[in-house]
Order: structure tokens, then C-alpha cells, then sequence
């Protein structure tokens, strides 16, 4: 049976664009019961600006609640993602795992998100990468906007090729593409894939999708398809990217598990699994998660 990995993103990459922020113990509530459901890479936060993002202001304190041991499903490796050296300072007094660090494809958006060239932004990760490296932390490199750019428009493999290419000469542990605003479809994760292949050769690939257009999904079982390592997806489909007009969400991460399951690819996660966190986000969040799952329920359904 095939199988991929799922980095649950919910309490970073979902909570940092809702306009609800969480208290810090309904954080570690909610990353209590997605350790519970069996995920073992869960992004908990990132390691930014408060004054930019104040929905991941307690970051140093969320990480001192994280529960430290097993999961379900083994070992939890936690995430935290930065962008810059006083972000990975942060992240290694924290005691995560892994770090991801965000290399936009395009100046504008990296201007607009980071306030750096994409040349500044590859140099900035190389720095991170060999001090990541040297305190024992896993690296991620994801280079964002790689399918379109909300200033820019259409961003050419060519020029997600270029970046990459770049960004790998750090040895990475991992490499990410994502679909930060949501406008991909799956030719083009399959011409990113050829992309992939050829200048990050042997380097487990992972993807990030947005469903704002709702092809989130048709992109995902295309990765799986063309051998992706691991999958982003948020608990209840919350967050998305706040330069993106419109934008509903991230993938959900139990859809994309009764996807993946009726497709026969092995995750060791079951999307029933989730449901006691979903409701917590609805709950914390005062809305119904955008997730489907969460509605319609599994199927067959439960005998009795």
C-alpha cells in the first residue's frame, strides 16, 4: 500500500488568519488531541513578530505546554516555523523538533510577507539551515507562492526551479511547495513535480495546498500520485493566507484522510480521529469548521 505523511498545520498556519485568537490553553488543548488522534508532525506555531502576526504571540509560552512523549501513532515531532535567525533563536530556547523556514518565489510577495528580496530570503534560510543543523533541529525549506502570486500572478516552474535549486544547496532535510493563495490545479503539480525530480533530486518532498478555489484536494491525491512524502493539511480546513482574496481555508485534514483512505494510501491516521478537535475549533472559534468531513460524517458509517 502507498502511504504519505500528514504535518498537521491547524494551530499555525489555520489560527494565524482566523480573527478569533485562542487562548494559550485552548492551544494546548487543541494540540493535545491532535497528538491524541495518531499525527506525529504537528506545526505548532511560528516564531514571528508579534506586532505581525498577534495570533502567534505566545508562541515561547504555547511550547513550554506541549506534551512531550508519544502519540497514538509514535513519537510527535513539533514544528515551529521561522523566518529569520531571531526566530530560530526563539525556536531552539522552545525546545521544537523541526523548523521551516519560508522562501517566497516572487519579491513582491516576500517584500510584502517578510520584508525581504527572494535572494535575501535564500540567503537568510542558508544562515538558519546550518544553525538549525548544528543544534540538532530538522530543516524544511518551503518556498511559498510557488503556483501563483497575488502581486505578481502567474509564477513559471522556471522560476520555482530557480529558487529551489538555490535553497537545496543547504541540505535540507525536507523541501515543500506550496500553493500559498490557492490557485493551483494538478498540471501544475505535475509540472512542479518534473521540477522537484530534477533539481531536488533524493529529498523527500512535501506539499501545502489551499482549497480557496477548491482544487486543494484534486492537488493532493495528484502529489500522492507522483510520490509526495508528506501533506499539509489543517484540522476543520481552518486559516488560509491573508494576501489572498477570498480565501477559504487550508486543505482539511480529515477530508484529505478519507481521501487518502478510500484511495487506499496508508497515513495511520483515521479522520473520525480528529472529530474532538474539529469541535474544539468550532467551539473556540464561535463557527463551523469549513471541512466537510465534520458534516457528512465517515461511510460507511459506524455499525449500530
Amino acid at each position: 500500500m502507498q502511504s504519505v505523511q500528514i504535518v498537521e498545520v491547524a494551530p499555525r498556519d489555520g489560527l494565524q488568519n482566523e480573527p478569533v485568537t485562542l487562548a494559550t490553553a485552548d492551544k494546548a488543548e487543541l494540540v493535545g488531541l491532535l497528538a491524541g488522534s495518531g499525527v506525529r508532525r504537528i506545526e505548532v506555531t511560528s516564531f514571528v513578530n508579534p506586532a505581525r502576526v498577534p495570533q502567534m504571540a505566545d508562541a515561547d509560552e504555547l511550547c513550554a505546554l506541549l506534551p512531550r512523549g508519544v502519540s497514538q501513532g509514535g513519537e510527535i515531532s513539533w514544528i515551529g516555523l521561522v523566518l529569520n535567525e531571531r526566530g530560530l533563536d526563539r525556536a531552539i530556547r522552545a525546545g521544537v523538533d523541526e523548523v521551516n523556514v519560508v522562501v517566497v518565489a516572487t519579491d513582491t510577495f516576500s517584500q510584502r510577507n517578510q520584508g525581504v528580496t527572494t535572494d535575501e530570503g535564500i540567503a537568510a534560510w542558508t544562515r538558519i539551515a546550518a544553525r538549525a543543523r548544528a543544534a540538532g533541529l530538522r530543516t524544511t525549506v518551503t518556498v511559498a507562492a510557488s503556483f501563483g502570486c497575488p502581486f505578481e500572478g502567474e509564477v513559471a516552474p522556471e522560476r520555482v526551479a530557480d529558487v529551489l535549486a538555490r535553497c537545496v544547496q543547504a541540505q535540507p532535510d525536507e523541501v515543500a511547495l506550496a500553493d500559498t493563495i490557492g490557485v493551483g490545479v494538478p498540471a501544475g503539480v505535475r509540472a512542479l513535480a518534473d521540477v522537484a525530480a530534477d533539481v531536488a533530486s533524493g529529498i523527500p518532498l512535501r506539499w501545502h495546498f489551499h482549497n480557496t478555489r477548491n482544487t486543494g484536494y484534486a492537488n493532493a491525491i495528484t502529489a500522492v500520485e507522483r510520490g509526495a512524502a508528506a501533506l499539509d493539511s489543517s484540522a476543520g480546513g481552518i486559516g488560509g493566507c491573508p494576501f489572498a482574496p477570498a480565501a477559504t481555508g487550508n486543505i482539511a485534514t480529515e477530508d484529505l484522510l478519507y481521501l487518502l483512505d478510500r484511495s487506499a494510501v496508508w497515513t495511520g491516521v483515521s479522520a473520525a480521529a480528529l472529530t474532538p478537535a474539529t469541535d474544539l475549533l468550532a467551539s473556540t472559534l464561535g463557527k463551523p469548521v469549513p471541512g466537510l468531513f465534520a458534516k457528512a460524517g465517515p461511510f460507511p458509517p459506524p455499525a449500530g
